[in-house]
């Protein structure tokens, strides 16, 4: 009897098996910009890379879904009561997607690699707060000489140059995050390969397809795996706006990177419950490259240029999301801090053409003097050549100035930007990776090589701006870096042109999207119902 019921029993098991189906694959297809330039975390630089590298690493430090900081591979920390010594206690469960352990090692493998000159990061000034590190990254010191100790497995003990009010916030950059120092010692410059990769987020690289696709699996060793509900991401490259609106209105794509500027309109009316707009931390210019005449010593022709550019028409009539009119690189909602608006920002777009024609004649140019024809770089994209369409109707109508339009893909600008490796223009900005306007204006020291695109380089404004690194009065700090800001704004190095809002298309089916300045919106945090 008891043989016959053990044989019912597992009939009644087998036949609920074969009745109940099991869980689809919960799969997330995302629009991503532009093809990743590297997956490696110490030398990529775009946005859309940076997305793909929140959901494969995760560093000391990572963000929630509303953009927050909070613990990532560090569990927790303690800062010294002089605010100079930081001690990391790292996850004990911690593990790479091969199974091994995250160890304080890695960190210090990672930053030392991060600021080797060997490395040519062009973040490398994001762990300069770090003692030593800025005279490692200039060849001046070893990386041994680093700050930066392992003082058990799980134990980082991290000694910086001066008080550094934003060094938490800003190890949420994918800059200051670990790669497995036995998985690059084993494969070289090929560690970032699908299936030699090994990372330590909620998702590990199973392919990268060149102009198709980098497919994500989840990692079943990430330390909050059992929180995490989709099987797998798709990030698509997709460089032409409008047929990345295609493809979601297809239902290829459950959310975009971005919108055409011509289709908003279209969108608010047709398809507003997929629309995402959201204030975001960032801010549109273009850079003059300071390294070539005529911008070098002329500052006034660098001035008429960008008095010109009427913002308002732009934002009313070309972007149409709501952006705003910048005339700071510091965007609004930047904490314990106002931008210094110049005087002219609160002149009428008239006031301003006329200035702007006084300044060019001044300079030698225009109606009566030299002729003029800027290059404007930008990547390939109809939003970025309709701005430049707009700079050339401008500056012809108003200045005599004609514009020669060159665009280039991603990678190609990315590099060209870098090098300062353009003749007059090129198209910038900067998303802010942590409040603070240390974000934005660490971008213009004169040592700051691959970030400062202009080739920006004041003393005075370097003297500010690492002077407000270091203090630690929030007053004293805040007047520093507007008096830097004031300094280099009334040197025109950039052009700024507005402050960005995300525009996203996100379908219906898909849950846990919020939005915050940050633009921050990892994939562990979604799911997707088909």
């Amino acid at each position: 009897m008891r043989f016959l019921a053990t044989c019912v029993s597992c009939l009644l098991l087998l036949v609920t098996l074969l009745v109940v189906p099991a869980r689809a694959e919960m799969v997330l297809h995302r629009g991503n910009g532009s093809e990743p330039e590297t997956l490696d975390p110490h030398k990529s630089t775009g946005e859309g890379e940076s997305w793909i590298e929140m959901d494969l690493f995760e560093g000391l430090v990572t963000a929630d879904a509303q953009g927050r900081i909070i613990p990532g591979a560090a569990l927790s920390w303690t800062i010294s009561d002089d605010r100079l010594t930081y001690i990391f206690k790292l996850r004990p469960n911690g593990k790479w997607s091969d199974g091994t352990k995250v160890t304080a090692s890695d960190f210090v493998f990672s930053w030392r690699r991060l600021v080797s000159p060997a490395t040519r990061s062009r973040y490398a000034f994001f762990l300069w707060p770090v003692k030593n590190a800025e005279a490692v990254s200039k060849g001046e010191m070893p990386p041994t000489a680093m700050g930066v100790e392992a003082v058990d497995d799980l134990t980082l003990r991290v000694t910086l140059e001066a008080p550094t009010s934003y060094f938490i916030s800003s190890l949420q950059h994918h800059s200051t995050y670990a790669v497995s120092q036995a998985n690059v010692k084993r494969f070289g410059d090929d560690f970032i390969k699908p299936g030699n990769l090994v990372s330590n987020g909620a998702f590990m690289l199973d392919e990268a397809v060149p102009q198709g696709h980098v497919k994500l699996v989840r990692n079943p060793h990430f330390h909050a795996a059992s929180t995490v509900v989709l099987d797998a991401v798709y990030f698509y490259p997709t460089e032409n706006r409008e047929s990345e609106l295609k493809r979601f209105r297809a239902g290829e794509l459950d959310v975009t990177y971005d919108l055409p500027d011509g289709q908003i309109a279209w969108v608010r009316q047709n398809m507003p419950a997929d629309l995402r707009l959201a204030p975001f931390f960032s801010t549109y210019w273009f850079c003059f490259n300071l390294r070539n005449e005529p911008w070098k010593s002329n500052p006034d022709l660098r001035a008429a240029l960008s008095l010109a550019i009427d913002r308002q028409l732009i934002v009313d009539k070309i972007t149409q999301a709501g952006e705003i009119p910048a005339y700071t690189v510091t965007p609004p909602g930047t904490e314990n801090y106002v931008a210094p608006l110049p005087e002219w920002a609160r002149w009428t777009q008239a006031q301003r053409d006329a200035k702007a024609k006084e300044l060019l004649a001044k300079a030698g140019y225009g109606p009566g003097g030299k002729p003029l024809e800027v290059e404007i770089l930008f990547n390939t994209s109809e939003n970025h050549r309709k701005i430049a369409i707009a700079l050339d109707s401008m500056w012809r109508q108003k200045l005599g100035i004609r514009v020669k339009m060159t665009n280039q893909e991603w990678k190609v600008v990315l590099q060209s930007r870098a090098e300062g490796k353009f003749q007059d223009l090129v198209r910038a900005g900067w998303i802010g990776d942590y409040n603070d306007a240390y974000s934005f204006l660490s971008l213009f020291l004169s040592d700051v090589k691959g970030q400062n695109h202009s080739g920006y380089a004041n003393p005075d404004y370097d003297r500010l701006v690492r002077a407000a690194a270091s203090e630690v009065d929030p007053a004293a700090r805040r007047q520093l870096l507007q008096r830097a800001e004031a300094l280099m704004l009334a040197d025109h190095p950039v052009i700024p042109i507005y402050t960005y809002v995300t525009t996203h298309m996100v379908s219906a089916r898909v849950s846990g999207w919020q939005d915050n300045i940050r633009n921050l919106h990892l994939s562990r945090y979604l799911s997707v119902v088909r």
